[in-house]
């Protein structure tokens, strides 16, 4: 494909048909765009973007563009990159390298690749692949990076370990901590899209199940939440004994996961570390039980220990593997464990993104207007942005927000009380 390595060009206009879709429901990235389009920020600069390759983040690149940057698109996950969106940003102009089903090989390829004719200036990232790669493979180049941002958990823990390490030697904004991020993309995007992903590809019944939630984070709020709107009995696993008061006091069952590995028929992990379900729970695990995965990377149940378990993986539908035990038993994985919204849906709601990457080309913006004097650590997005954000999604929808007085200005912020 010369400048991209997609599958099949030919699928753009099925492609075109999802990003206009999503495009009509993100009305805060259309007016940035349409400030980008104006101000042309990024003329003659080059962004990459790492992200999950579908429909709303093709809205993402597609605004990066229209601020004049040349951008290259590539996948942080094989089995969510959508084919036809892929083709339909390279046919709009974009540069892409990802492939649907990607082998390992394949999929690292793309990343190296994305960056053969330059290093970008700014990045997106999600789950810290890019960031490390170019500390690893583009150490001597990287005085021509400004900076770049990061979209997940699981991303920021990764930087944050190698600015404690002093690896990091570039600027990260933290999108992912970002308010207009976490409480609504954690919270109900990834409760929503987890769900959806499930029920779509198991096309069984929520009510009435026990589901086990691994992990009491933002995510997690967002699982369980929409577990028990669905009638499921919703029971929380943590290692932080503050979330777990948390979750004990919104109503959910808190146990340890070798208390719940017999109890439920739906697990979904959300903690951003690995071998959160292991081969001991597997044992205790009842026929039937189905596995899924709302974290970053495919490691929160332990394939190896499954494998272990049981013969397989026999794919039995669409987007689920069973292994079976020698006694007959069959625990059932959704979307090879890796992040089940997208390997086996269509990710997060389109207003939920609209927020998410109003944030992330925001935090470009940023990242461009203060080249040069920011410290080469991980910070925090400015509250102003997140304000902005905000008051921009409120004004589409016809909401209003009152304002302080001075006068109350003036009692807020002295400790004097008259």
């Amino acid at each position: 494909m010369g400048d991209s390595w997609i599958r099949d060009p030919g699928l753009a206009p099925s492609g075109r048909d999802k990003i206009q879709w999503v495009w009509r429901n993100m009305p805060v990235m259309r007016q940035i765009a349409g400030e980008f389009a104006a101000a042309k920020p990024f003329a003659g600069m080059r962004i990459l973007v790492c992200l999950h390759l579908e429909a709303k983040t093709a809205c993402l690149g597609l605004t990066l563009r229209e601020g004049g940057a040349t951008v290259t698109m590539t996948a942080s996950n094989p089995l969510s990159t959508q084919d036809d969106v892929c083709a339909a940003m390279v046919a709009d102009g974009l540069r892409v390298f990802a492939l649907h089903g990607a082998t390992p090989e394949e999929y690292s390829q793309c990343h190296r690749r994305a960056l053969e004719d330059g290093l970008p200036e700014l990045f997106v990232d999600d789950g810290g692949d890019i960031t490390a790669l170019l500390h690893k493979s583009y150490r001597q180049q990287l005085s021509g990076v400004l900076g770049g941002s990061e979209e997940t958990t699981t991303g920021i823990q990764r930087l944050k370990a190698m600015e404690k390490d002093g690896t990091l030697q570039i600027p990260m904004l933290a999108v992912n901590d970002a308010r207009m991020k976490y409480l609504f993309d954690n919270r109900y995007g990834t409760g929503q899209s987890a769900w959806d992903a499930i029920m779509n590809a198991t096309n069984l019944v929520i009510a009435g199940k026990t589901a086990v939630v691994v992990g009491y984070g933002w995510c997690g709020k967002g699982v369980a939440m929409r577990a028990r709107g669905l009638g499921a009995r919703v029971i929380v696993t943590e290692v932080d004994p503050v979330k777990a008061i948390e979750a004990w006091m919104d109503g959910f069952q808190v146990m340890t996961m070798a208390e719940a590995a017999p109890l439920g028929d739906y697990f979904i992990t959300v903690t951003g570390v690995n071998s959160v379900i292991n081969g001991a729970h597997m044992a205790k695990m009842r026929d039937g039980a189905i596995l899924a995965n709302a974290g970053h990377f495919d490691a929160e149940i332990s394939k190896p220990d499954l494998a272990a378990w049981g013969a397989g993986p026999k794919r039995v539908k669409p987007h689920i593997d069973a292994y079976e035990s020698k006694d007959g038993r069959r625990l059932y994985l959704i979307g090879e464990g890796r992040l089940v919204n997208l390997a086996a849906g269509n990710g997060h709601p389109a207003e939920v993104m609209d927020t998410s990457f109003a944030a992330q080309a925001l935090a470009m913006l940023y990242l461009r207007e203060n080249q040069g004097s920011l410290p080469k650590k991980v910070i925090p997005v400015p509250a102003a942005l997140d304000e902005r954000i905000a008051r921009i999604k409120l004004a589409a929808a016809n909401i209003g927000v009152d304002s302080l007085t001075a006068e109350q200005k003036a009692y807020q912020e002295s400790w004097v009380i008259a």
